[in-house]
């Protein structure tokens, strides 16, 4: 039988319970010894294999097919064990995955009948057969090993004494084999059960994914068999040994499919490397096998087996192809989704067939070897002769060892032996240290006597030694407190019924009663384990002496008691009462030993006899347990704990009480002693300068302010007081980190919400909800007089498409419960986190409520027209919070009489009841006061008070009065409507005939229809009420909504009677109905978190264009570090435009410029195309208007650095590679026929001092090099430098390329009239402020030097996971105001709507006959103080009777005596020094001023052109407008008046020193227009031909179109767009309109009619419209005429 293939199996299971979850499908055919496996994805993908065995265990036994245990022990088994018996090596191991039935295969449930595995079943069957022997000849003997491979360690199962990890030896003669392991000699079945029972609970398993008792290492179970048979004829003994190894291998596994994590992941790594060693064993054995590998004669190539590699192999060598008779049994998972595992496993057991193993019978192998280790003993006694160690292998006590253990005798060690001949030898050990290899000799020779005295043992021996081991286990387990069955089976806590026992109690009640102490007969000692003598119950802990007490069990008259006796010193306390003395325990008593240690003590017996003695007792109330004992010591020792913590308490508090008067004395005696250094100070000051504090005392009383001043005053406070810029930053910065933690735990626990900053402000579209306000919102809004804005999280929650907003309190609340989550992650089974997710309500932190219900959006519908009464139907904006437009609204009003019937308005109108509301002036009043502060309901706030919510308003002095801004409301200007409607508002109450006081009112509102609503929102419907009025609602019927077709029509009619009260005048000529449209919301899935780096609050592109970010500038090299002193008020700004050219050096020894590529299309853009190898220069000229306050003295340093090939540069990082260049000139420079001011300078630029790669080889395609450029330039009568920063890109070419003048496509066919040198430049354009030095004891200088920490950057656990996204912060301020800002204009475009639409209705209503009504009024109007305005043209009595007149006439008088005083400006402010989304409110003031003086005289619009038709030689441009100096028209008078004061200061003129700062202007991308017109300039004699590009808020001017250099900039935000028609008739140039700016007039000049109205409509939109507003209504009145 030499030479046979190992034996393999193959066996599916049945599916589990995770494959059953996930629905698996059987991917596992047999037929026969034939196994298929199907491939799931590809199902025509089959693959079979031939087996010995293929066992289909799939289904249940009733299955015909079905393999059972029984089975395969049949036809593996019982082979296996027939071979054993013939005296052959043995050796079966199962394989497959975690999860596949290996360890069922191989150890099967052994409580479970028919269910055991190949182990027990080969053991039980050995013992069968030994039992059935009747020859008397033959003797068995059975000896057992059992270990496991656990991380490449070894580990004894069976010996407890063998904690540590095993060493693997290897003998030249035996092998390998494992140091020290037990082998233990068992007589029967039972003995190897009980063993098998230890070691298994011994073995060490975890759960996975995959298999909840997964196998974490290898179990090797060996049986050495040995048969003994006596020759009677001969008397000689023949001896037959085999070794049977069954191994149960760990599960091959991959970390994805087991979820192996931390300790699984590093033994599953472990695990796949002794199996992947393994497959590399079988694998090569399979080649050596192959006949293709031993026909190749040629190629003598010796093949390496790695059995090296692992312990596994190792320990198997001899079952792996060598004398073995070996059966591999391969264990399948069924399912699909374990189909690469299972396909991995079918490969093994194909390999592993091919192995063959040479098994020989192992005859006498015990003689053999003794003689061989004979022989091996004299050769190493040789070896330590010869290297001069013989005195000690001579000794006789040694060689008697020596000879003793190989004669079988009791052996005695040679190491003692040794060790005894050592303390003669007094130099042993230094000669064993100089002797080489005589360490390594004697542990060869300590190796050999241990394996002779294993050999030598004697059976009865060995007997001996398993018994002594099963007791050291038991007694062991004893004293851990864990007792075994009498019959000595399982392993655990018992109860016994006579001994008796302690048994512990813990605070943790699981922990309780789970270690058992057995008090033995005579004295149990109970101690600490490094006590003197031996203890028998060990236990730690401080308060437990070496020998704490003794038990003494004896038996009397009255049956067995127990005495316990502490020692002296011992701690020890029997019910609460510590006892010193011998006490007699009964059972039920506590006892407690040291502090911490707390048992009750049983006596079965005594119980037994106290209960039959009293069979009626009844349970104790309280339960015996460690409270219970705990509480029972306190009350026993006299200790009150109330008492205690109450004392306790006292002593803290006069502690504290004690240590604050100190503290407080301590401080008040700083503060004397600072006071007294003051005021030592202070008298040395007054000694120095006593006048100086009287003359600065002086003025102070004397300073009177007037009303204006006292009003701006107020009006500053105010503004300040609500000043929420930094205050919102502060927030901004402070919990960013909360935010960004909640973001990560979010990623992390896989929920699918996100969280961003919001900012909210209380506006008529957006009111802020309760939960949001703040609670002393409510005192305060009665005295705020600006709006409300609070930094909120915005919550998206992407699995339920909802939104949700927290405050910041809110949010830090929710962020613990978030951490409570995370922490319990862990021990939370997946389907239970997934339950949580699913607890939309209270349990899961993240997510909220969602009402069915979302709000579309709000709608505002005035009242005006029921003053008159005219019936109007409104078309209203449905606007969400943001500022979007949702939709539109259709809605009627119109007064009805109160008797009147409602009509028939047939099926499909929804008529509601007429409902009766009641004005009371109180609560009207009361709601004026507190929504005072809402600037966009227009009630007394001026537009420009609203801006200040985000601290971008203008100057206090430049801002027109609140009565100023509300008369301008409409875009059409205050007198642009009609006499009959202005009259009525502001008549008295008296003159409205339908609204006398008292009366009932009744109107009605018609909602008919919506349209253009998205159909992410279904189910719409409306309600609407008065403003005031929150608690109650008309509300429609709900409407399916599909985003097609016609509008929604809803058709619901209300009547509404109210008695006519002041409030309700009042609300109806300033207040609108809101209404409030809602849907349900469709899911809709949001942006991933990890792309959430702009949020999607951020407005679209096309409104908004994104701010870019600007680099920083480049540091200076040879300038000193200067801290920049701090900004007060702005000065002067100054529009900059910068070329910058690259010139190389041609051959002629020219510099050249050179080439830029403009293919971009975007201005202020450019690439220069540079050669490789060549000298350059860098010359950069400053263009702009020329001023007194702006001149420049010298360049100071020019720097490059920051090279790269991506646009955005890393700025944290410190470039090695910054350059200062050589500056070679710096002056002015004067073109001819243009008045600007140029400033050039140039420095020469070495390339190749960078020792930068990038600019020293030539650029590959598809790349481009940038490099940052700073300027340093000194100016006049500024403290620094000012610095201009441009990011340059360039593309490198070879020293002999030749590059066009022009790429750009648009010149390939132009004229070449432009001069190649003009393109080549690069512009910039940049703003210059000159702003005061600040004073450093102001309060704003204060709060600037106030740091606030930004915690955005600071590190929160999974931040990784993030991926980039940061939490927002100044730029959600800045787009905040884009929102209110929007927010504003919808709602003034939609009372200007209302206006017009009312005007024109009434217009209608006169040329319909109807003139009864507005006599009736114009005749109240005559009685009233305030005449009417009649066509246009205001007719102001005499006398001036009002204050509201007197404020008018002013105004008036103002804009008359514009044009011939040159010293006061527009009442419209400069926008210069805001920000784009400052330029609305701007013009829209700039419009109305101007509509307002175009009928009174052309002078007041553009005063130069009014003296340019004085001359009729030429047309002259414009004259440039001068900056508002000064609040009012009193402002020269009161400067005047200071000059008179101060008449001294006029001689020395002051000095002014500036804080310059320059800033690069990112160049929009939306073109509003861009086309061909005329300008007129100073210094040209005629018009002139531009292309103009506008890109708000600048005007890009080109020479022609195909010019790709800016020539000149306008900034639209500064500059003053006029237009008249009497100016076009006084000229005779039509089609005309000025541009003025704070430096010069532009006259332009359009084509047609139509190109100059588009031309407005993209400088000023606002103007545009009033301009057409205006001819439409004059042509309406030349129709009618």
């Amino acid at each position: 039988m030499a030479g046979a293939s190992v034996k393999v199996a193959v066996r599916v299971r049945p599916f589990n319970s995770r494959e059953i979850g996930k629905e698996s499908k059987c991917i596992i055919q047999m037929t026969g010894n034939t196994t298929t496996i199907i491939n799931p994805k590809q199902a025509k993908d089959n693959k079979s294999f031939n087996f010995d065995y293929s066992y289909w265990s799939h289904t249940s036994p009733e299955d015909v097919n079905y393999a059972s245990q029984m089975r395969v022990y049949k036809d593996i088994g019982e082979e296996m064990l027939l071979h054993a018996f013939e005296g052959y090596n043995v050796c079966i191991f199962a394989y497959g995955q975690t999860g596949a039935g290996k360890s069922y295969t191989m150890m099967g449930k052994q409580d479970v009948k028919d269910q055991q595995g190949i182990i027990p079943l080969l053991c039980e069957d050995l013992f069968t057969k030994i039992n059935d022997n009747i020859d008397n000849s033959n003797s068995y003997s059975v000896e057992v090993s059992y270990m496991e491979i656990y991380c490449e360690r070894v580990r004894d199962l069976l010996n407890p004494k063998n904690k540590g990890n095993l060493r693997v030896r290897e003998h030249p003669l035996m092998g390998p084999y494992v140091e020290d392991l037990s082998k233990l000699a068992v007589t029967s079945y039972n003995d190897i059960q009980d063993l098998m029972d230890s070691g298994n609970k011994a073995r060490t398993v975890a759960a996975t994914n995959m298999n909840e008792t997964s196998s974490r290492s290898h179990a090797v179970f060996n049986i050495i068999f040995t048969q003994k048979r006596l020759d009677a004829d001969t008397d000689n003994t023949s001896e037959k040994v085999s070794k049977i190894s069954l191994v149960d291998l760990a599960g091959s596994e991959r970390a994805d499919s087991t979820g192996a994590k931390g300790t699984r992941l590093k033994e599953g790594a472990n695990i796949n490397k002794s199996l992947t060693t393994l497959g590399k064993v079988i694998s090569a054995l399979a080649e050596v096998d192959s006949g293709s590998n031993k026909n190749k004669k040629k190629k003598k190539v010796e093949s390496f087996i790695p059995y090296r590699d692992s312990v596994l192999t190792w320990l198997l060598r001899e079952n792996l192809g060598g004398n073995s008779r070996t059966a591999m049994v391969a264990a399948l998972s069924p399912a699909d989704i374990n189909y690469d595992e299972t396909l991995s496993t079918l490969r093994y057991a194909d390999r592993a067939k091919q192995i063959r193993c040479n098994a020989v019978i192992n005859e006498d192998p015990n003689n053999r070897l003794v003689r061989e280790l004979k022989e091996e003993v004299s050769r190493l006694k040789d070896l330590l002769c010869a290297q001069g160690l013989g005195d000690i292998i001579e000794s006789k006590g040694a060689l008697l060892g020596l000879t003793n253990a190989m004669t079988g005798m009791s052996p005695s060690p040679s190491l003692s032996a040794l060790s005894s001949r050592a303390g003669s030898i007094a130099s042993l050990h230094d000669r064993i240290m100089f002797s080489p290899g005589s360490e390594e000799a004697i542990e060869r020779l300590k190796e050999t006597e241990k394996i002779i005295a294993e050999l030598n043992e004697t059976w009865e021996e060995k007997l001996r030694r398993t018994e002594a081991i099963r007791m050291e286990r038991e007694a062991l387990l004893a004293e851990m407190g864990v007792a075994m069955r009498e019959d000595g089976g399982t392993v655990g806590v018992f109860s016994p019924k006579k001994t008796p026992h302690l048994v512990n109690l813990n605070e943790d009640p699981l922990m309780s009663e789970c270690l058992l102490y057995y008090i033995k007969d005579g004295i149990t000692r109970v101690g600490r384990v490094d006590a003197s003598s031996r203890q028998d119950i060990v236990l730690s802990g401080h308060f437990i002496k070496d020998e704490h007490c003794t038990f003494t069990s004896a038996t009397g008259p009255t049956g067995e008691t127990v005495v316990l006796e502490p020692c002296e010193g011992a701690e020890t306390y029997v019910n609460g009462k510590r006892v010193t003395e011998p006490t007699v325990l009964k059972s039920g008593n506590r006892i407690i030993l040291g502090k911490s240690h707390v048992f009750r003590f049983n006596h079965p017996v005594q119980a037994r006899a106290e209960r039959e003695r009293t069979p009626c007792a009844e349970t104790p109330a309280e339960p015996v347990d460690w409270a219970f004992a705990q509480r029972e010591l306190l009350e026993k020792q006299g200790i009150d704990m109330k008492q205690e913590m109450e004392q306790r308490l006292q002593e803290l508090e006069d502690q504290y009480r004690k240590e604050r008067e100190e503290a407080n004395n301590l401080l008040e005696q700083q503060r004397l002693d600072y006071e007294s250094k003051l005021e030592a100070l202070q008298k040395q000051v007054d000694r120095y300068y006593p006048e100086a504090t009287e003359e600065e005392e002086e003025p102070e009383e004397e300073v009177q302010w007037t009303e204006r001043e006292r009003e701006l005053a107020v009006w500053s406070f105010r503004k300040w007081k609500c000043y929420q810029f930094t205050s919102l930053r502060d927030l901004l910065w402070g919990n960013a980190i909360f935010l960004k933690e909640a973001n990560a735990i979010s990623v992390e626990l896989k929920k699918k919400v996100q969280f961003q900053f919001v900012l909210l402000t209380d506006t008529l579209y957006s009111p802020l909800p309760p939960d949001l306000l703040p609670p002393e919102a409510s005192k305060d809004r009665e005295i705020r007089h600006f709006p409300r804005t609070i930094v909120a999280v915005e919550v998206q929650d992407q699995k339920n498409g909802a939104t949700h907003y927290w405050t910041l309190e809110k949010l830090r609340q929710r962020l613990d419960l978030m951490r409570e989550m995370y922490d319990r992650a862990a021990d939370v089974p997946n389907n239970t986190t997934e339950d949580c997710e699913n607890a939309m309500t209270g349990g899961d932190p993240f997510y909220d409520r969602f009402p069915w219900f979302r709000l579309v959006g709000r709608a505002f519908v005035y009242l005006s027209n029921l003053l008159y009464p005219v019936p109007l139907v409104h078309r209203v904006a449905i606007v969400s919070e943001k500022g979007e437009v949702k939709g539109f609204l259709r809605v009627a009003v119109q007064a009805i009489s109160a008797d009147e019937e409602a009509p028939d308005y047939g099926s499909g109108v929804r008529q509601s009841g007429t409902a009766k509301i009641s004005f009371e002036d109180q609560q009207y009043e009361k709601f004026q006061s507190e929504t005072c502060s809402v600037g966009l309901s227009r009630t007394g706030i001026s537009q420009e008070e609203l801006r200040i919510v985000e601290g971008e308003g203008q100057n206090a002095e430049m801002v027109p009065s609140a009565d100023e801004v509300n008369n301008n409301t409409c875009a059409a200007g205050a007198d642009e409507v009609e006499a009959p409607l202005k009259a009525s508002l502001d008549a008295p109450l008296d003159a409205l005939e339908h609204l006398r006081i008292g009366n009932v009112f009744t109107f009605r509102v018609t909602v008919l229809q919506a349209s253009s609503i998205s159909a992410e929102y279904a189910d719409i419907f409306c309600q609407f009420n008065f403003i005031h009025r929150h608690d109650e609602a008309f509300s429609t019927e709900p409407l399916k909504n599909t985003g097609r077709g016609p509008p929604l029509g809803f058709y619901h009619v209300q009547n509404i009677a109210v008695e006519v009260t002041k409030s309700f005048v009042d609300y109806i000529k300033t207040q609108p109905i809101v209404f409030e449209v809602f849907g349900h919301y469709q899911k809709q899935p949001f942006l991933p978190l990890c792309k959430d780096v702009i949020s999607p609050l951020r407005p679209c592109r096309r409104q908004f264009p994104r701010v870019m970010p600007l680099s920083k500038p480049v540091p200076a090299t040879k300038l000193t570090a200067m801290t920049r002193p701090q900004a007060g008020p702005c000065h002067s700004k100054y529009d900059l435009m910068v070329f910058f050219e690259i010139c190389e050096l041609e051959a002629n020894g020219d510099y050249i410029p050179a080439v830029v590529d403009h293919r971009g299309g975007m201005p202020c853009h450019g690439t220069f195309l540079l050669h490789q190898g060549l000298q350059r220069r860098v010359t950069v000229t400053i263009v702009h208007e020329s001023g007194g306050d702006i001149e420049w003295k010298d360049i100071r340093e020019l720097v490059v650095g920051r090279l790269r090939n991506t646009p955005e540069a890393d700025e944290t990082i410190i470039d090695p590679n910054i350059l200062s260049l050589n500056i070679l000139s710096a002056g002015y420079v004067r073109p001819l026929q243009d008045d600007r001011t140029f400033y050039r300078f140039e420095a020469a630029w070495d390339s190749s001092m960078h020792n930068s790669l990038l600019l020293n080889r030539v650029t590959p395609y598809g790349e481009k090099i940038y490099m940052t450029l700073s300027a340093y330039l000194e100016m006049e009568n500024c403290t620094q430098p000012a610095v201009i920063t441009k990011d340059i890109c360039m593309v490198f070419y070879s020293r002999d390329a030749k590059l066009s003048a022009s790429r750009s496509i648009r010149n390939l066919f132009g004229t070449g009239s432009l001069r190649a040198a003009d393109g080549n430049r690069v512009t910039g354009v940049y703003e210059v402020s000159l702003c005061n030095l600040a004073d450093a004891g102001s309060p704003g200088m204060q709060r600037r030097r106030r740091r606030v920490l930004d915690t955005s950057v600071a590190y929160v656990r999974g931040e990784e996971n993030l991926a980039g996204w940061r939490p927002r912060s100044d730029s959600l301020i800045l787009d905040h105001q884009w929102e209110l800002e929007k927010l504003s204009l919808l709602q003034d475009v939609e009372k200007t709507k209302h206006y017009l639409l009312l005007r024109e209705k009434l217009e209608s209503t006169l040329l319909m006959g109807q003139e009864s009504l507005l006599s009736c009024v114009s005749e109240e109007m005559n009685e009233s103080p305030q005449p009417p305005e009649v066509d246009q043209e205001v007719c102001y009595s005499t006398e001036i009777t009002t204050e509201r007149q007197r404020e008018l006439a002013a105004k008036c008088l103002r804009l008359l005596t514009h044009s011939f005083n040159r010293e006061y400006s527009h009442v419209c402010v400069s926008a210069s020094e805001s920000k784009i989304s400052e330029m609305s409110v701007t013009t829209l003031r700039d419009s109305a001023s101007i509509s307002a003086l175009n009928t009174i005289t052309p002078s007041s619009t553009c005063p130069s052109l009014v003296e340019g038709c004085y001359s009729n030689a030429e047309l002259r441009p414009p004259t440039p407008r001068s900056r508002a100096v000064s609040p009012g028209p009193d402002a020269p008078q009161d400067a005047e008046a200071k000059k008179s004061v101060n008449g001294a200061s006029d001689t020395k003129p002051r000095i002014r020193r500036f804080v310059p700062d320059i800033q690069e202007i990112r160049v929009s991308p939306i073109v509003s227009k861009k086309g061909y017109i005329h300008f007129l300039e100073p210094h040209t004699n005629g018009w002139v031909k531009r292309y103009v590009v506008v890109r708000r808020p600048y005007v890009y001017i080109y020479n022609t179109e195909r010019d790709t250099v800016e020539r000149a900039i306008l900034n639209l935000s500064s500059a003053q767009v006029e237009y008249s028609e009497d100016q076009q008739a006084m000229l005779k140039t039509p089609n005309t309109f000025a541009v003025c700016t704070e430096h010069r007039g532009i006259l332009l000049q359009a084509t047609n009619d139509k190109e100059m109205h588009d031309w407005l409509y993209a400088f000023n939109p606002l103007l545009a419209g009033t301009i057409r507003s205006k001819l439409s209504r004059r042509r309406a009145g030349q129709m009618r005429m």
